[in-house]
C-alpha cells in the first residue's frame, strides 16, 4: 500500500482537469474563484495531492527518454504501433506526434497545478503552510524541468494558473529565464523542506537539493552543482542499497537510496483513451514480454527492447546487468518460458520496469502496474556530483571517490576502483552513468547535454534534435505567434 495516493481528491470545478481537448496545455476555461477554497489546511494538502497527480504521466518522459538515445528502439508489435513512438526511436518525428503532445499538455497541466496553490498562498495561515508551498514548488520546479529539457523555450507564468486565452498574451519565456526560476523554486523548497516527512513519498530537502544540481549540472554550473550536491551527500540520510539486485523490486520501494520516488499503485484502471487516469506505472506494462507464459515476469507490449550496443557497455564480470537487461533467449533456456517476438525484437527487456506475476491484484497489470519510478537515485547524485567535480576543474580526487562509490556496490570489491583524471575520468563517468541508470530514462538528454548526442544517435540532426518540436495544436491555438523550434 502506498503512503501518498496521488488520486484526486475533489471535484473538477475546484481543479483544472487533464483531458483529451484541444485547449491550451488541457485546462478548463473557466476561471474558478477561490471564494469557496484555500480555507483551511485541508483545502491546500488536498490541492497539493492534485499537484502531485500528473507525477504520474511521467512514464512517458522515462520510456521516451530511453527511446530516443541509443539504448533501446521503440519495438512493439509491428512499424505501425505507436506511431508516436517509432518517429522519435528514428529522430523522423514531427510537431504532429502525440505522445510529444501528451508530454507537453501533462507537463504543464501538473505547472497549472500548482500555480493554484501558489496563487492563493497567502489566504489561508496554518501551521506548516512553509512546508505545503514548498512542495508545491518542487513540483512546479520539476515539470518545468521536464517541459525545458524536452522543449526549450517555453511559457512562464508564476503564482498564477493557465487559463485559456492567455495563449493570445503569454509568449514562450528563453529558456535560461525558465531555468532561473526553477532554481528559485527549488533552493525555496530546499530552505523549508526537511529530510524526512512524516508521509513517505512525499518531496523531501534531499529531493530538492538533488534536482537543483541536476539543473545546474545541465546548464554547466558546475561549481554550483557540485556544492548542492556534495552537501546533500554530507548532510543527507540517503546511502547505496547494499544489493543493486534488489532495487527495482515492489517490496523495496522508497528505500535509503531513493532521494525522489514517484508513487504507483494498482487502485484504479484505465484505458488506451486515458492512459493518465491510471494510478498505476503504464511503461511497465508497454516495457513487458510479448505474449509471456513462464515463471516471474507478466506478459507486455514489447516497447522500449533494450540494443545490443548498450548490453555491450557492461563490462564483462559486472553483475549489473542481471538486474538491469533480461536476455529472453537465455531465461527460456533456462526456465522453459515461452515468448513471442514483437517488432525490432533484440532478445532483451528492460527488466528494471516490466511486470512482475503478483505485480498487480487489481485491474491490467500493463496498465496499473504500482511499481514506483526511481526518478533520483542516491547513486545518481554521486555520478552527478563526479561529474561536476570532474568537468569543472574542482577536484577529480573527489570525483574518483564518488564514482567508484557506486562501482564498488556493482562489483563487490575494490579492484575495479578508477584511478584516471581529466577527460579520461569524464568519459569513465559517463560510461558509469549510462551502465547504472540504463532503462531509467536518463540518456537521451545525458548524450545531448553533453554534445555526444549526434555521434550516437542514429539520424540525429546537430541543431535540431536537442529538443523536440512545439505540438503544432498548440502554435494554432496561439493564432501562430509562437514560432517552431528550428528543423521542424
Amino acid at each position: 500500500m502506498k503512503n501518498i495516493k496521488y488520486t484526486i481528491l475533489f471535484i473538477a470545478t475546484v481543479m483544472m482537469t487533464v483531458s483529451c481537448s484541444d485547449d491550451f496545455v488541457d485546462v478548463e476555461s473557466q476561471n474558478e474563484s477561490s471564494e469557496n477554497y484555500f480555507n483551511s489546511e485541508q483545502d491546500y494538502q488536498d490541492a497539493l495531492i492534485g499537484a502531485y497527480d500528473l507525477l504520474q504521466s511521467t512514464y512517458l518522459n522515462v520510456m521516451l527518454g530511453e527511446i530516443a538515445s541509443d539504448n533501446t528502439l521503440a519495438g512493439g508489435e509491428s512499424a505501425t504501433d505507436v506511431p508516436g513512438f517509432q518517429q522519435i526511436d528514428d529522430m523522423i518525428h514531427t510537431p504532429n506526434n502525440e505522445q510529444l503532445r501528451s508530454i507537453w499538455g501533462w507537463m504543464f497541466a501538473g505547472v497549472n497545478r500548482a500555480n493554484y496553490i501558489l496563487e492563493f498562498q497567502n489566504k489561508t495561515d496554518f501551521p506548516g503552510k512553509e512546508n505545503v508551498l514548498a512542495q508545491a514548488r518542487f513540483l512546479r520546479a520539476y515539470y518545468y524541468f521536464e517541459l525545458v529539457k524536452w522543449f526549450g523555450d517555453v511559457p512562464l507564468i508564476v503564482d498564477q494558473r493557465f487559463l485559456f486565452g492567455d495563449q493570445f498574451e503569454v509568449d514562450r519565456t528563453p529558456k535560461e529565464n525558465v531555468y532561473a526560476q526553477i532554481e528559485l523554486d527549488l533552493m525555496y523548497a530546499s530552505d523549508n523542506l526537511p529530510y524526512m516527512q512524516s508521509q513517505i513519498g512525499r518531496i523531501t530537502k534531499g529531493a530538492a537539493q538533488a534536482l537543483l544540481g541536476k539543473v545546474y549540472l545541465y546548464q554547466e554550473k558546475f561549481g554550483d552543482a557540485a556544492l548542492v550536491l556534495e552537501d546533500l551527500i554530507t548532510s543527507g540520510p540517503y546511502d547505496l542499497v547494499a544489493d543493486y539486485s534488489t532495487i527495482f523490486e515492489n517490496d523495496n520501494e522508497n528505500n535509503i537510496e531513493s532521494v525522489f520516488e514517484v508513487q504507483y499503485s494498482d487502485l484504479e484502471g484505465a484505458g488506451f483513451a486515458c492512459l493518465q487516469c491510471s494510478e498505476g506505472n503504464v511503461a511497465v506494462g508497454f516495457n513487458g514480454i510479448r505474449n509471456y507464459n513462464g515463471p516471474e515476469f507478466d506478459s507486455g507490449f514489447s516497447f522500449n527492447v533494450p540494443t545490443q550496443e548498450v548490453v555491450d557497455q557492461f563490462e564483462s564480470d559486472d553483475p549489473r546487468i542481471d538486474t538491469a537487461i533480461l536476455d529472453i533467449e537465455a531465461w527460456s533456456a533456462s526456465t522453459g518460458a515461452t515468448y513471442g517476438t514483437g517488432y525490432e525484437h533484440t532478445g532483451y527487456y528492460n527488466r528494471k520496469y516490466i511486470a512482475r506475476q503478483g505485480d498487480s491484484n487489481i485491474g491490467d497489470q500493463n496498465l496499473t502496474n504500482p511499481n514506483n519510478y526511481r526518478a533520483i537515485r542516491y547513486a545518481d547524485v554521486l555520478l552527478m556530483a563526479a561529474e561536476a567535480l570532474n568537468r569543472g576543474s574542482i577536484a577529480d580526487d573527489r570525483a574518483q571517490n564518488y564514482l567508484n562509490l557506486v562501482r564498488q556496490r556493482a562489483f563487490g570489491d575494490m579492484d575495479h576502483n578508477i584511478t584516471s583524471t581529466g577527460s579520461t575520468l569524464t568519459q569513465a563517468i559517463y560510461h558509469e552513468r549510462r551502465v547504472e541508470l540504463v532503462g531509467e530514462g536518463h540518456h537521451f538528454f545525458d548524450l545531448v547535454r553533453t554534445g555526444r548526442a549526434a555521434s550516437e544517435i542514429d539520424g540525429f540532426v546537430t541543431g535540431k534534435n536537442e529538443i523536440f518540436p512545439i505540438p503544432q495544436i498548440e502554435i494554432e491555438l496561439t493564432g501562430n505567434r509562437w514560432a517552431q523550434n528550428p528543423g521542424y
